[in-house]
C-alpha cells in the first residue's frame, strides 16, 4: 500500500429492537466517522442487535443474504465511499447459522466473514467458520476477526501469514477483562508486525457492562488510540504505512 488508512472503531450500545431499531443508529455513526476522514468502520460483536443469545430464538433477530433491512446501511456505504463491518447473527442462503461480520463496500454489497472460535453457549446457535477472512482496502489487506478468535494466536498468525497489514476485531469485552483485552491486541499486533483495530460493545449487555477501550494498536503493540469511557463512542485512527516497514 502507498496511502495511510483512516479506521474508526464505533464502541455501540444497542438499542432494544433488533435489526430495524438498530440500523439508524449505525448509519449515525457511519455518517459521523465519515466525516472525520474515517475509510474503514467497525462495528462489535452482534452489533445489529447486541450480544443477547436468547434473541435468537426469534427469526427477526437473524439476517439473511441481500436482507432489505440492512439497505440504508448499503446506500450510504454507496453514498460515502466507506466500507463497513457489522455484527450480525447470519443464516446462508441454505440455513446454516452463523456468527458473522458483515462487510459493506461502496458498491452495496454484502459479504459475511464469519467466527472462527465460537465458544460456551454459541456453539448452541452458531456453525464456526474456517480461518480469518481477508479483504482489500486502498491498498491494505484487511483481516477480520470476532471477539474471541483473538485469544486464539493461531488466529491472528494465519491471518499474518495470508499478508494481512491490519487486524480487525469485532468484540464484546466486559468490565473485568481490561488488562486481557489490551493483552490480546497488542499481543496480536506486535506478535504478527501489523496493526489492530477493536470495536467493543458500549454500555450494558446481557453478559455484563463494557469495560470500553475500544481503539487502534500499532505493529509495536503499543495502543494509538484508545476510548477511556465505556458507552457509545468512536475512536479514530490514522494508520501510517511506512509503520510496518521496519518489521517487514
Amino acid at each position: 500500500m502507498t496511502s495511510a488508512l483512516t479506521v474508526a472503531a464505533i464502541q455501540y450500545e444497542a438499542l432494544d429492537g433488533g435489526v430495524l431499531a438498530n440500523v439508524p443508529e449505525h448509519v449515525r455513526h457511519i455518517e459521523d466517522a465519515h466525516s472525520r476522514g474515517a475509510r474503514l468502520v467497525v462495528f462489535p460483536e452482534l452489533s445489529l442487535t447486541g450480544y443477547d443469545l436468547e434473541l435468537y430464538a426469534d427469526e427477526e433477530a437473524w439476517v439473511a443474504p441481500g436482507d432489505p433491512r440492512l439497505e440504508r446501511i448499503r446506500e450510504i456505504a454507496r453514498r460515502t465511499g466507506v466500507t463497513v463491518i457489522v455484527g450480525a447473527g447470519f443464516r446462508e442462503g441454505d440455513g446454516t447459522p452463523r456468527l458473522a461480520s458483515l462487510v459493506i463496500r461502496p458498491p452495496g454489497d454484502a459479504a459475511p466473514a464469519f467466527k472462527t472460535h465460537v465458544h460456551g453457549a454459541e456453539r448452541e446457535l452458531f456453525v464456526p467458520g474456517e480461518g480469518p477472512a481477508l479483504l482489500e482496502l486502498d491498498g491494505w489487506r484487511i483481516a477480520l476477526a470476532i471477539c474471541f478468535d483473538a485469544a486464539v494466536p493461531s488466529h491472528a498468525s494465519s491471518a499474518a501469514e495470508a499478508g494481512a497489514d491490519l487486524y480487525a476485531v469485532s468484540a464484546v469485552y466486559v468490565q473485568g477483562e481490561e488488562h486481557r483485552l489490551g493483552l490480546h491486541l497488542g499481543a496480536r499486533s506486535m506478535d504478527n508486525r501489523m496493526f489492530g483495530v477493536l470495536a467493543n460493545m458500549g454500555g450494558s449487555g446481557a453478559i455484563g457492562d463494557s469495560c470500553g477501550l475500544s481503539g487502534a494498536w500499532g505493529p509495536d503493540g503499543r495502543v494509538l488510540a484508545q476510548l477511556d469511557v465505556s458507552g457509545s463512542a468512536i475512536a479514530i485512527a490514522t494508520l501510517q504505512p511506512e509503520a510496518l516497514l521496519p518489521f517487514r
